[in-house]
């Protein structure tokens, strides 16, 4: 089993109002359900609802509600005119490459959400990234659709093992973490605080991994883009146009000029949240 790498240190662990409201309802059903049998099928009922709220609520990628959530950039990061450009499910030996050449060409910096076992087969790819400036973080360690489901010791070792190898990979130990797909359940705030990891979702996506026009994939990256914007794009599970090309390499190129008439100038995570 991966050791766990922790990031830093933190104060003690405090649940979000909602969690700290079901564990009082589950405590206070418990009670009821030991005073009375009467009432036990409306207790019932209660733990159903708080169930599937909770389910609901680990669907929605961008809610606060089970804990800490960067949605946006710190309002000290927009002030300065920065967004973030995130790149999810990679490294991929044929598109990561190029996805860095064009970053090159207009001076853009960006964070890298790695699958820790795509890296751990691209070590040379996942240290280019760093070497070109660029920071990568925790996107989990194998992209498992049941991710949601786990329990806090599945999220340790899973979490664990992505953040002791990108650390072996790169010489650093990532400090921010999505969800795959963005989908959660309440036990992994704990999990992340634990290990000093900060949950990051995005203020606006492309859905460039569906087979999408180009031009509707970057309106909705660029329609309504302000400085502190979070952007979800992939180098990973990328949909092809009608001729075969990534959908990403013909978008990033419009979007970093877009940025670049904007005076909007794209860093990595750790430079907006922790400069």
């Amino acid at each position: 089993m991966s050791a766990i790498v922790h990031s830093g240190a933190a104060p003690r662990w405090r649940p979000s109002p909602l969690v700290l409201a079901s564990v009082a309802l589950h405590l206070a059903a418990l009670v009821v359900v030991f005073v009375t049998h009467e009432l036990w099928t409306w207790v019932v009922c209660a733990i159903v609802a708080n169930h599937a709220v909770l389910t609901l609520l680990g669907l929605w990628p961008r809610s606060r509600l089970l804990g800490p959530n960067f949605v946006r950039l710190p309002p000290a990061s927009a002030a300065r005119g920065e967004i973030a450009l995130t790149f999810d499910d990679g490294p991929n030996p044929e598109l990561t490459p190029r996805v860095l050449d064009i970053l090159d060409a207009f001076g853009a910096r960006a964070t890298f959400f790695c699958i820790a076992e795509k890296a751990a087969r691209h070590p040379e790819l996942a240290r280019e990234i760093v070497r070109r400036g660029h920071a990568i973080e925790n996107h989990s360690n194998a992209h498992e659709h049941t991710f949601a489901f786990l329990f806090l010791a599945g999220l340790k070792r899973d979490l664990g093992a992505a953040q002791s190898t990108i650390l072996a990979l790169t010489g650093s130990a990532p400090r921010f973490f999505r969800p795959p797909m963005g989908f959660r359940n309440p036990l992994l705030d704990p999990v992340l605080h634990e290990m000093g990891l900060r949950l990051v979702s995005w203020t606006r996506r492309g859905y460039d991994t569906n087979p999408r026009h180009v031009g509707q994939v970057a309106e909705r990256l660029e329609n309504g883009l302000a400085p502190g914007d979070i952007l979800l794009l992939h180098d990973g599970h990328n949909a092809e146009t009608p001729a075969g090309n990534p959908v990403v390499l013909e978008v990033l190129p419009r979007l970093l000029e877009t940025l670049q008439r904007r005076g909007l100038n794209p860093v990595t995570l750790r430079q907006a949240i922790d400069p």
